[in-house]
């Protein structure tokens, strides 16, 4: 479980763990949305200077960045080996009837930088942020569409227990898996089909436990009175303050800016 990153909780005492879990949300929701109105590598710089910035001043150690890129690895190859193929432009080499062009190989930098600071963003979230703060801020956030029949509370809990079950469910296939190599399964050899089909021993019992863990789950919250559509009390009420607004104040500023000059 602790080479699993997605999902997990640091518990630090920084700046950023403090801030409001609501300035947190809204603040990774726009970097996302502003970076795609990122057209040229210079204009990068100040996401990438950013994200170091917090990385340092949330005291996430490098490894843990490093591991919350590697569950996506494979779709960033896939993404990657898309874009250098079929990219049209000046061709510079030739894999059989496949060009890898000068616009191919900028733009599957460009889609992978942009790519991996989508991830890393996301991972300052989940670093900083504990299951509970991450409910209350989405519920919070939500609650205005409560008016229209929206079921904001329910939402934010099932947003916050699949973040909270990712590194569990990737425990338990870690485990599977080892069990049914030490009973003589091969995951790694042969074809694509072979491999596919090497994967049910995996899925199976991964599934069942699945269903297992979240009749569990609902039976443990049904015992503490937990019912949809009832208003719920919280121990700690969330609140923002004068350093929540001006952080808030100056991410929005900065993501204007980028978006401005997108447009100039």
């Amino acid at each position: 479980m602790n080479k699993i990153s997605i999902g997990q909780y640091l518990p630090f005492d920084t700046f950023i763990h403090r801030l409001d879990p609501r300035v947190k949300i809204v603040g990774v929701f726009l970097f996302i949305i502003t970076i795609f109105f990122v057209d040229d590598f210079i204009t990068f710089i100040p996401f990438v200077v950013l994200l170091i910035a917090m990385l340092k001043v949330a005291k996430i150690p490098i490894k843990s960045v490093i591991r919350s890129l590697k569950p996506l690895l494979f779709i960033m190859i896939i993404t990657g080996i898309i874009n250098l193929f079929t990219t049209p432009g000046r061709v510079i080499a030739n894999i059989g009837p496949l060009n890898i062009t000068y616009e191919g190989i900028y733009r599957t930098a460009f889609t992978l930088l942009r790519l991996i600071l989508i991830i890393l963003s996301t991972s300052v979230l989940t670093y900083t942020t504990s299951p509970m703060e991450l409910t209350y801020g989405l519920e919070k956030l939500f609650s205005p569409l409560k008016r229209f029949g929206f079921p904001a509370g329910e939402l934010a809990m099932m947003i916050s227990i699949s973040l909270r079950f990712i590194p569990t469910l990737f425990d338990e296939a870690q485990k599977i898996r080892l069990a049914q190599m030490a009973r003589g399964a091969d995951f790694e050899s042969g074809n694509i089909v072979n491999r596919a089909v090497a994967m049910i021993p995996l899925l199976v019992p991964l599934f069942i436990n699945s269903f297992k863990r979240s009749d569990e789950l609902a039976t443990a919250m049904e015992a503490r009175m937990y019912r949809i559509g009832e208003e719920r009390t919280k121990l700690n009420e969330i609140y923002m303050d004068r350093t929540d607004y001006t952080t808030l104040f100056l991410f929005v500023g900065f993501c204007i800016i980028i978006i401005v000059k997108h447009f100039i």
